[in-house]
């Protein structure tokens, strides 16, 4: 029995240190060397909960192409299902400006009509489920029946269809302030609509929103940095897995949260998306004081 399945979202991020964000046209820009790492939010959660000690499998598509034999090696330590993704390994550039802010050019290498294989993951038995936004594991829902499951709809709208089923299909929804004009409401409307008991918005600095089908919404403020800030890229993935492992402890959501900001944090003091994820040891020292 693994503690935590995760399906789909493994990529490549570029990252390129910019003097600031936006950035202005110039035909040249002199940046620090760019560096190709594993990046995009399923190989975050994976990563990151691995980091606390938690038993985790993956299952994914990717390419047969230079990123992919990237995406392997980062994960070789995870157990891991992989397919064949024909348009080749998901790529994200990052920009990242000196306060640690990023840009996301994103390009998901999406093939029309392109499924997660079904026996990369039947096969797995877990106590929990985190499906990425994957347009190839809308489908995967069935076949997860009876076991709990998680999404993260990262900056979502609240208006756009694509996240919809992972919305209203999920039990755990994780989703950031982003892009929503009322926060509150967006949640509200996740619960009403779909099978979710809890919802939980992140808000960067202010800390994150926390809502849940039997009480009110609450407010939990960030967690304290513990560097200065080297980047936020990774910070939502850090979060969820903070979360995920309080879950899975029988934790409150008070102290979920609280793991999930203390996580968040550590990811914005270390260089790039998910090499130095926080270990178990470190959250719960962190989580006394």
């Amino acid at each position: 029995m693994k503690d935590v399945l995760v399906l789909g979202g493994a990529g490549v991020d570029s990252t390129v240190y910019v003097p600031e964000l936006p950035l202005p046209y110039r035909d040249t820009y002199h940046v620090p060397p760019v560096v190709d790492r594993i990046g995009n939010t399923g190989a975050g959660v994976t990563l990151g909960c691995a980091a606390l000690g938690l038993d985790v499998a993956f299952a994914d598509l990717i390419g047969d192409d230079p990123q992919g034999a990237l995406v392997r090696d980062a994960l070789r330590g995870v157990d891991c299902a992989w397919g064949h993704a024909e348009a080749g390994t998901r790529r994200s550039v990052l920009l990242v400006g000196p306060d640690g802010r990023r840009t996301s050019l994103f390009d998901p290498k999406a093939t029309p009509g392109e499924r997660l294989p079904r026996h990369l993951y039947t096969g797995i038995r877990a106590r929990h489920a985190h499906v990425s936004i994957t347009d190839f594991c809308r489908h995967v829902y069935p076949d997860l029946a009876g076991t709990p499951t998680s999404t993260d709809l990262h900056d979502w709208d609240g208006v756009n269809p694509y996240h919809e089923d992972f919305a209203h299909r999920s039990d755990l929804v994780f989703l950031s302030a982003t892009a929503l004009p009322d926060p509150p409401a967006t949640m509200r409307a996740i619960l009403a609509r779909g099978r979710a008991h809890t919802v939980v918005c992140t808000r960067g600095a202010d800390g994150c929103l926390v809502l849940t089908r039997d009480g009110d919404l609450r407010a939990f403020p960030a967690a304290s940095l513990p560097g200065p800030v080297a980047d936020t890229n990774g910070a939502g993935d850090a979060f969820v897995s903070g979360f995920l492992y309080g879950t899975l402890r029988g934790l409150p959501v008070d102290t979920c949260a609280r793991l999930g900001a203390i996580a968040g944090a550590h990811a914005c003091t270390t260089p790039g998306t998910h090499e130095s994820p926080i270990t178990e040891a470190t959250l719960l020292e962190r989580s006394r004081t």
